[in-house]
């Protein structure tokens, strides 16, 4: 394996396997170098190659003795366990955070839920769609006259749920060196995407931006931040709001004059929007690329995934890199001194624990 490189290089992280954002915030950590024991079902495999990567995995049977005292163990002398059960489970098992923090007072213990830790709902079933559905971030994405449009699992899962509990893992380390105390951080994707919504809580009441689906200058409603199919059927999309920018658009695209003008008004956006439609179904996307990207249009074609890795700017950022076989996203943020890096994994968890225990 790797050795870990990046700022968080040092750091150590138990993290009890799961699915979802709980698994994405320990790829973010071993992506900047922490050191992260995976403590898998005996006999689980890899699931996802890319999420998964940087691990240092052992099987563990959570309801044995052994497996509690090695959880137990690494616990006591790591600083980050990250774990995703529904309330109660950890506790139950013996491995709760009064328990392991009273072991190991700097622990940083992140829990990473749907719901949180209490509230009526703690303790159902879930998923990222209904977790979202509940915060008012749902009900904004769609057509309007037709049911809410879910945005993949990425604005509550990973949006309100792994970004969140890395960034409160990150925070309670940074008060762990002035307290020299851990605690627990409660991570829950509905706070998150709740804190997500927070720039539209603060503009209710305005005329252009909305959370009414279909409506609004960022809800698809406005004829110059929608996307458009071009001749060969795949699509643009557009971004022109400001004013310079939306000139620049009607120029380059060769627009009907008279879209010069009243930019602003939503009475104007549908009969726009149909002008802007015919226009693109005019080229081909390639041919719209030629033409607009690059300039001030704010454009941008719309990629399918494959596609994404091998447009040229995402190759010059190196946004995608090639590990083993396998094409992996790139560690992110970027540091100019201590850059992360994308690392194997390997089945040498119980190897590291002892490392650490024995105090190296």
């Amino acid at each position: 394996m790797n050795q870990p490189s990046g700022p968080l290089s040092g750091l150590r992280v138990i993290e009890f396997s799961g699915i979802g954002p709980g698994p994405h915030v320990a790829m973010l950590l071993a992506d900047l170098g922490a050191e992260v024991v995976r403590i898998d079902r005996p006999g689980a495999g890899v699931s996802n190659p890319v999420v998964e990567r940087g691990r240092h995995r052992i099987g563990i049977d959570l309801k044995s003795e052994e497996g509690k005292a090695f959880c137990r163990k690494a616990a006591a002398s790591a600083d980050v366990l990250i774990e995703g059960f529904r309330p109660g489970v950890m506790e139950r098992l013996g491995l709760g955070p009064d328990t392991l923090l009273r072991a190991n007072p700097r622990l940083v213990y992140a829990r990473m839920t749907g719901w949180g830790q209490e509230g009526p709902l703690a303790h159902a079933a879930g998923h990222d769609i209904n977790y979202i559905a509940i915060t008012g971030a749902l009900s904004a994405i769609g057509k309007a006259g037709e049911t809410a449009t879910p945005p993949q699992n990425l604005v509550g899962d990973f949006g309100g749920g792994s970004l969140y509990c890395a960034f409160g893992i990150m925070a309670a380390l940074y008060e762990r060196e002035r307290s020299g105390r851990g605690q627990v951080v409660d991570a829950a994707i509905v706070d998150g995407a709740t804190s997500l919504m927070s720039f539209f809580f603060g503009v209710r009441g305005r005329p252009f931006i909305t959370t009414e689906r279909g409506k609004g200058m960022l809800g698809g409603a406005a004829h110059f931040y929608r996307c458009f199919k071009c001749a060969d059927g795949r699509e643009i999309a557009l971004g022109a709001i400001e004013p310079q920018f939306y000139a620049e658009m009607l120029a380059k695209a060769g627009a009907p004059a008279e879209l010069a003008e009243g930019q602003m008004n939503p009475a104007n956006w549908e009969a726009y929007a149909e002008k802007l439609a015919a226009l693109f179904a005019t080229k081909t996307q390639a041919e719209w690329c030629a033409l607009l990207e690059g300039s001030d249009a704010c454009f941008a074609p719309v990629l399918e995934l494959e596609e994404a890795r091998e447009h040229p700017h995402m190759k010059a950022r190196g946004a995608y890199i090639e590990h083993e076989g396998e094409w992996h996203t790139a560690p992110a943020p970027r540091f100019s001194r201590t850059p992360g890096a994308v690392r194997s994994s390997a089945d040498d968890g119980d190897a590291v624990v002892a490392r650490w225990t024995a105090g190296a």
